[in-house]
């Protein structure tokens, strides 16, 4: 089979065209020049696009592409046609903008283009910020103009796979800006003339509180008690028929204002999270399934989602995947965003007291550490959290005794969990989990923190620094920052260093992070038992390998080398493979896990 043109062939072969291009994403994705529509078919096409726009002059993988076009069933021509819907694409838009492959995956320069989304969010967070200071009369003249980019609902005629992990969040963005300029035009005693619309959006959208809230607020206003007093009633009605849930904090204030004849004042929401990853890179389509599973449960709320959970092995990431989530859902959540830790610095599991007092002093309530006993603060916490839209974050739960008095109570609140295992408290199919990153992710972490230039010019170096990381997030974050510390030295001289086995470990150290302390931690939660056993374990090799092997080569009979295995399992030391032929469970270590493993003293032999 003979191989594709290169693309610089294809390149040359783009017409030179002129006039302003423009793109949309709020609405049918398209694009024009010069207010003439670009002639684009078909949804694949349109799915393209978008990504490598929504992408905002990143990389867009080919397996991301993939995943967005054909779901987890590509064909086995997919590589071959992205390449021709790419190639399409530039000689649709002409030089206008380029797209140039990098890597294992394409890069969209529209610089030189109008994007209708970015226009939007740029005029958002304007007016968000007029708002907040009080120009309520700039704040919604941009927030107009903002939502007058919208066309549409967003991106309409993508596959279906792009759709529901992108479209939530940007329906969602839209909804938020509406009530940020319907908010000004109630600072600006615009109530009157909003009344028609509000009429409209809760005939629309009966179970949103927010927009109920204004709606009374406007109506009271406009000394039209009677219909406000119907407003909040018929809202009372239907979140006890729908949802068998009792009017938020928001209504009810708003009602409680109409009966005292008082005015809402300004609303501060807490966002307590740990700082964003600089460079988050490599887990694009797992913070795209967390989204999508934390805003379809704002925009359903008749849904049962209690929690998403994230696992992975040590240093895989799930901390950072977190924040960056929540950071990027912080605004669905109007009664803020929390986080908690449930790990000491140790490794050891905070008491859930504790933890409840951290929350709820998060949320205002001082003084309660030692006061209180679990149940007491666990009450404070449901009654606090029964009509809340709450977004709560535990980080590293061990157990699913540690996270029960934690669940947020009203239908309204959201948990974002991560954890080495799976609690049972979670849902299996709310779960998302990290495994290694794969080699161009990789490569396009190192390069966020060394720089694109110094990894392009030791391609080789770098493949091999890759592959003795294995993938693992935190390994790779630990040997970019070294390589970055050392800018007059190669990337070549550390790869050398990491290519000893008996070595790796220690040279995967720098500052606070360390890839061996990491794995000690994660040994340090299992049984005794079980830890004594892991070293002995190394001789099986990276596997896949079976109980009966691994109890022949340690001396336990199959049944306990089994129980210990499911255990590493449970705290993801160790990988479960698919069974083999004759229905044995089979079991494999992560490459770093191993090599901690063989360098660990070993005790007394298992018995």
């Amino acid at each position: 089979m003979a191989f594709l043109p290169a693309e610089e062939a294809a390149e040359s072969r783009i017409p030179q065209t002129s006039g302003t291009l423009s793109f949309q994403l709020l609405g049918p994705v398209s694009a024009s020049r010069a207010g003439v529509p670009v002639p684009l078919s078909g949804a694949k096409i349109h799915t393209v696009l978008a990504l490598l726009l929504l992408a905002r002059g990143g990389l867009v993988t080919d397996s991301r592409l993939s995943a967005a076009l054909w779901g987890d069933a590509p064909p086995p021509t997919s590589n071959a046609q992205i390449y021709t819907y790419v190639s399409r694409l530039r000689k649709k838009l002409g030089n206008r903008v380029q797209i140039f492959r990098k890597g294992f995956g394409y890069v969209l320069d529209a610089r030189a283009a109008e994007v209708d989304l970015f226009s939007f969010e740029r005029l958002d967070r304007l007016g968000r910020q007029a708002l907040e200071e009080g120009r309520h009369e700039e704040a919604g003249r941009l927030l107009c103009v903002a939502l007058d980019r919208w066309s549409g609902h967003a991106l309409e005629n993508v596959t279906e796979h792009l759709l529901q992990f992108e479209a939530p969040r940007l329906e969602f963005l839209r909804a938020q800006a509406l009530e940020r300029r319907i908010e000004a035009d109630l600072s600006l005693g615009r109530h009157r003339s909003l009344i028609p619309e509000l009429l409209s959006l809760v005939a629309r959208f009966p179970l949103d509180e927010n927009l109920r809230a204004h709606l009374v607020t406007a109506l009271h206003r406009s000394d039209r008690q009677a219909e406000a007093v119907q407003a909040y009633s018929e809202g009372r009605r239907v979140l006890d028929e729908q949802l068998g849930v009792v009017p938020g904090r928001r209504l009810s204030a708003a009602y409680l204002r109409m009966l005292r004849g008082e005015s809402p004042g300004p609303r501060r929401t807490p966002v307590l999270l740990p700082a964003r990853t600089a460079g988050f890179t490599g887990r694009t389509a797992e913070a795209a399934r967390l989204r999508s599973l934390l805003l379809r449960r704002l925009a359903d709320p008749t849904a049962r989602l209690r929690a998403a959970l994230v696992t992975g092995m040590p240093g895989s990431g799930k901390t950072a995947l977190a924040a960056e989530v929540a950071h990027g859902c912080a605004e669905a959540f109007p009664d803020g965003v929390v986080h908690a830790e449930l790990q000491d610095t140790d490794g050891t599991a905070r008491p859930p007291a504790a933890v409840l007092a951290d929350i709820l002093a998060a949320l205002g309530e001082t003084g309660l550490t030692g006061r209180y006993g679990l149940r007491e603060l666990v009450s404070r916490y449901r009654a606090r959290t029964a009509d809340s839209r709450l977004l709560v974050v535990l980080d590293d739960a061990s157990s699913d005794v540690q996270l029960t008095g934690l669940l947020p109570a009203g239908p309204g609140s959201a948990l974002l969990v991560t954890s080495r295992g799976r609690p049972a408290c979670v849902p299996a199919v709310h779960t998302v989990g990290l495994g290694p990153l794969a080699d161009e992710d990789a490569v396009a972490l190192l390069a966020e923190t060394v720089g694109p230039a110094r990894t392009e010019a030791e391609p080789g170096a770098v493949a091999d620094l890759v592959r003795h990381c294995a993938g693992l997030p935190l390994a790779l974050r630990i040997a970019a920052a070294r390589i970055a510390a050392r800018p007059h030295r190669s990337i070549a001289r550390f790869a050398a260093q990491l290519a000893d086995p008996r070595t790796r470990l220690a040279e995967l150290s720098y500052g606070k992070l360390d890839l061996a302390r990491t794995f000690g931690r994660a040994l340090a939660r299992l049984s005794p038992a079980t830890a004594a056993l892991t070293p002995w374990l190394a001789a099986v090799g990276p596997g896949p390998f079976t109980a009966r092997l691994a109890g022949e080569l340690t001396g336990l009979t199959e049944a306990r080398a089994e129980h210990a295995l499911e255990e590493l399992v449970d705290a993801s030391l160790l990988i479960a493979e698919p069974d083999g032929a004759l229905g044995e469970g089979r079991y494999r270590f992560h490459p770093l896990v191993l090599l901690y493993a063989d360098t660990t003293p070993r005790r007394e032999p298992p018995r």
